[in-house]
């Protein structure tokens, strides 16, 4: 059963009647679109009826010929639009009209299927089908298409196989009628999906495989996209110089982690092709396969590309930490590309002269593309940022990530410009800088997680911790180690920053071990901040001194240069303080001081310190306070202005500069300030809470005396804390002194 639209059964209403005769239609459609229910329709008519004009010899068609010289005589011709032999159009050209028959759609799918008992499957069926009506009604069994492809010959069926890769019309030659008459192709040429099915299930493996063969050679010699026709060979067990060629032209046209597994084809194929495929199995995330692969190619002395061995083997380790050993590789490569990588990299672990060398040899051994172009202005702002003016090589690495903007999407990099100019943006107080730069970065979908990790470092710093938080979040959990290494170093700063002592307790066990994995280099200063710090908090300074040190030394190696020797001062400073160290705090404050020469931002870090050790030392100065505090907010430290204003305020014993101080602090907070203090603000209960803790009686004692339980106590604490807007407990008892101390100092007048 095939539904027949309107107009088709007033047409075969209007011959069966004769209403409309003599009757000389022509019915001229694909396969399975209902020609032969049409015909099946008019079986009472006055007319000769004829199916499947196109199969006709030319004796049958001269006798059709014949037949139509009867001006009376009625006929109704169906006939495939391919094959169109001459024959056959003198015989069309005979007739006075043509019966239109058009595919489904989804209501009529729906119609059809409901007649046959699966209305719930219109949808599905009818994208299935393309609501070709005989497609329809062989849904389920494929027994019309199984006719098709039984009928097709070579030619058509090779068709239809590009067709399903996406080549159909570049490899076409004459087939390209033939397989529309079908009605397996929809009108742009792409074959259905039941048709697609079909070809899977019930072409025998081998005829499909010879097929796909020889599509792919026909391709190749074209010099066209070969990634579809070549993707349902693999696993196929196929070889030969010919195959393997083909594996590796698809693969480069491929996402990684296909790639991968096609140089995989290619090189059991017999290709030659270690290095490339060590890059497709790095850039898919895979950075021991890489390493794995790449150093059978170092060390194949017959393998025609071990310097591309060693550049995949050098970013790889790039990406797991291991910066040194990255260097090595990267000057054994002896690149031009792989040179300005070596001089990052030397830099980056305290070899500035060989830096320095590297440097001077980058380029010239290839033509100037973006990429050559890029890493070598990439270099040379990290050599300029431990030499030279920090300003100077922020604009250059800048610039860098910008040229490289285009291209990196498709490159595998150790690092890229964009992430170390973000780097260095955060060393020297330019976060605005940085967040654009890494936002381009990220559209591009180079090292995502990396410079997403970045992002939400400067959402950190600037005390946006839900922002770093989803930032974090959105980085995934897929890290490489020197990406997991900033992950923990977030945690953990998002943990200290929210005076979440058992969330640090509980994140400091991935610290331990990130610190143990990944050595210590120039890039990893800012997590190894955090982890000094943290470890300060929690009693466990030894067990990252050995990694300090090593972090001092090369520092040193380099000259101290202020742009990567500040931000350690500044965590060495406030680990000092929190363990109690005041000479070493002073130590600290000093090497601040000595680079605060070097522009607004280390400017603020040394004012910043000279303030802590005021503030330690019992001297609030309420303007000089201030005067720092409101200096580390501006070069993006908001966070640590708003501490070093809430510090302070909780040692002064001025009530007037501690309610002052602590609105600073809520202000470079992003908080409102305080507008009417006083008792108001706390309930009578809150206030009774209030006056036992600041008493120094314990949740329980507090619930004791008033009648409620611990945990109710704690949530008037969690209340007012939120109400007074402190960022930590120490905040809020000092609050809780400011807004009782009024009324406390009232009742005794």
């Amino acid at each position: 059963m095939i539904l027949l639209d309107e107009p088709t059964e007033r047409v075969c209403s209007a011959v069966v009647s004769r209403e409309l005769s003599p009757v000389r239609l022509a019915i001229v459609a694909p396969g399975g679109h209902g020609k032969t229910t049409v015909l099946e329709q008019l079986a009472g008519a006055d007319a000769r009826l004829v199916d499947d004009a196109h199969l006709l010899g030319d004796a049958e068609l001269t006798d059709l010929l014949r037949y139509l010289d009867d001006e009376q005589a009625g006929i109704v011709i169906a006939t495939r639009p391919h094959p169109r032999r001459a024959a056959l159009n003198q015989v069309l050209a005979r007739l006075r009209g043509q019966i239109v028959l058009r595919p489904f759609d989804v209501a009529k799918t729906a119609k059809f299927l409901e007649a046959t008992g699966s209305p719930e499957l219109a949808e599905f069926v009818h994208a299935q089908t393309g609501g070709v009506p005989g497609l329809v009604r062989a849904a389920a069994e494929l027994n019309l298409v199984r006719h098709e492809l039984d009928h097709a010959g070579e030619d058509v069926v090779r068709f239809l196989l590009a067709a399903e890769a996406g080549a159909g019309l570049d490899l076409a030659g004459g087939s390209v009628e033939a397989a529309y008459a079908t009605g397996l192709l929809s009108p742009d040429g792409t074959l259905l999906p039941i048709a697609a099915r079909a070809l899977r299930e019930l072409i025998p493996r081998d005829r499909q495989i010879a097929l796909r063969r020889q599509l792919v050679e026909q391709q190749l010699e074209r010099g066209g996209p070969v990634l579809g026709l070549v993707k349902p060979l693999l696993g196929a067990g196929l070889t030969g110089a010919g195959i393997g060629a083909a594996f590796e032209a698809a693969a480069r046209e491929a996402e990684p982690a296909l790639a991968a597994r096609l140089y995989e084809a290619a090189a059991r194929a017999g290709r030659k092709v270690g290095a490339r495929w060590a890059e497709a199995v790095a850039r898919a995330g895979d950075f021991d396969g890489a390493l794995r692969l790449a150093d059978g190619v170092i060390g194949s002395e017959s393998a025609p590309d071990r310097a591309e061995g060693a550049r995949v083997a050098g970013t790889a380790l790039a990406h797991r930490g291991q910066l040194a050993r990255s260097a090595e590789l990267f000057q054994w490569a002896d690149t031009g590309v792989a040179r300005c990588f070596a001089a990052i990299a030397l830099a980056g672990t305290g070899r500035v002269a060989e830096a320095r060398q590297a440097l001077e040899r980058c380029g010239g051994d290839g033509p100037p593309t973006l990429l050559s172009g890029a890493v070598s202005g990439a270099a040379r702002g990290v050599v300029e940022s431990v030499t030279g003016q920090p300003a100077v090589a922020l604009s250059t690495l800048v610039r860098s990530a910008e040229m490289l903007e285009p291209v990196s999407a498709r490159l595998l990099l150790p690092d890229s410009p964009a992430a170390l100019g973000a780097i260095v943006a955060l060393h020297s107080g330019e976060p605005a800088i940085a967040e654009p730069l890494l936002a381009r970065a990220i559209e591009t979908g180079s090292l995502v997680a990396r410079h997403r990790l970045l992002l939400a470092w400067i959402a950190m710093v600037r005390g946006d911790e839900e922002l770093a938080a989803s930032r974090l979040t959105a980085a995934g959990d897929d890290l490489s180690p020197r990406d997991w290494l900033f992950a923990v170093g977030l945690r953990v700063g998002l943990a200290r920053r929210a005076s979440d002592l058992t969330a640090l307790r509980r994140i400091w066990g991935q610290a331990r071990e990130a610190v143990i994995r990944h050595p210590v280099d120039l890039f990893t200063f800012l997590p190894f901040g955090e982890f000094e710090v943290a470890a300060a908090r929690l009693g466990e300074r030894d067990r990252l001194a050995p990694h300090l040190r090593q972090a001092r030394q090369l520092l040193a190696a380099l000259g101290d240069p202020p742009l990567w020797a500040t931000t350690l001062h500044w965590s060495g400073l406030h680990a000092a303080i929190l363990d109690e160290q005041p000479g070493e705090a002073a130590e600290h404050a000093r090497a601040l001081a000595a680079g605060a020469d070097s522009g607004a931002y280390f400017a603020a870090m040394s004012q910043g310190a000279e303030c802590w050790l005021n503030v330690l030392a019992g001297e609030v100065d309420k303007v000089a306070v201030e005067t720092a505090a409101r200096g580390l907010h501006d070069v993006g430290l908001c966070w640590d202005g708003a501490r070093l204003a809430g510090q302070a305020a909780i040692r002064t014993s001025d009530r007037k500069v501690m309610v002052t101080l602590l609105d600073c602090a809520r202000v470079l907070q992003g908080r409102e300030p305080s507008v009417t203090p006083g008792p108001a603000r706390l309930s009578d209960r809150e206030r009774q809470v209030a006056e036992l803790v600041l008493a120094g009686l314990t949740y329980k004692q507090i619930g004791d005396r008033l009648f409620i339980s611990a945990k109710t106590v704690e949530h008037h604490m969690a209340r007012m804390r939120q109400r007074l807007g402190a960022g930590n407990r120490s905040e809020l008892l000092a609050e809780l002194r400011a807004e009782l101390e009024p009324a406390q100092a009232q009742g005794t007048t």
